[in-house]
């Protein structure tokens, strides 16, 4: 359990309770009016706690690693909210919830059981990186190709057999999709690394000018509880 008495510190801003066991939160948790960051991985939460969509400054919010199958409509209280973490978790669809989160820079949703995402999510035009591996995709998901201020998408672990092409994307930098049973390399714009089977083949021209920023693996998400990202 949360001891009641970390409810009392009205200043805080972070509070990490990852790898606790926990699968509830008590009411009082609503007092930290301050909290920007808060990690609730790595426990038995079945259900989101409610009151932590009363926290309506949290810019990061970690979910992953528990067993949660939905997500609540409240969750659109959280207008502040960047970064969401909901991998490994038991979500058969992405809760269309989380398209109205407008300012969502990050959304890691791998290693759960997606089939599809929904149209709505071309609405989040803060996105930046999409982390969806190890779900059951067959198909690269359409609603990708609308959102061309993406700049990192993976899709590594899937089931897609092929891949459309990518070169129209402007702000894409990277594409991760191996461990897919493709036919063939997406197609990317000039300067954009791609990570996959055939990924050494030169991709197609750039169509217009700009510098582009070299991405390394090594920032694929997956750091311990400890390393966890500091709000932007």
């Amino acid at each position: 359990r949360l001891p009641l008495h970390i409810c009392s510190f009205r200043e805080l801003v972070k509070l990490y309770l990852s790898d606790n066991n926990l699968n509830n939160l008590p009411p009082e948790l609503e007092q930290l009016q301050n909290l920007q960051i808060l990690a609730l991985d790595f426990n038995n939460f079945k259900a989101l706690p409610l009151v932590v969509c009363t926290l309506k400054q949290l810019c990061i919010l970690y979910l992953g690693n528990n067993k949660l199958c939905s997500l609540p409509l409240e969750l659109r209280l959280l207008q502040n909210l960047k970064t969401l973490w909901i991998e490994s978790n038991c979500l058969q669809c992405l809760p269309e919830v989380v398209c109205e989160l407008s300012l969502l820079k990050t959304l890691h949703a791998g290693s759960n059981a997606l089939r599809t995402l929904p149209a709505q999510l071309r609405c989040l035009q803060e996105l930046r990186t999409i982390w969806l591996s190890g779900n059951l995709l067959s198909e690269f998901p359409s609603v990708l190709l609308d959102m061309p201020f993406l700049e990192v998408i993976d899709l590594d672990r899937n089931s897609i057999r092929f891949f459309p092409s990518l070169a129209h994307l402007p702000g894409l930098k990277l594409v991760i999709y191996d461990h897919n049973p493709c036919r063939n390399a997406p197609k990317v714009a000039k300067g954009v690394r791609r990570v996959g089977r055939w990924s050494e083949e030169t991709p197609e021209p750039r169509k217009r000018s700009g510098a582009v920023i070299e991405i390394t693996l090594d920032e694929k998400p997956s750091p311990p509880p400890a390393a966890k990202l500091e709000p932007e």
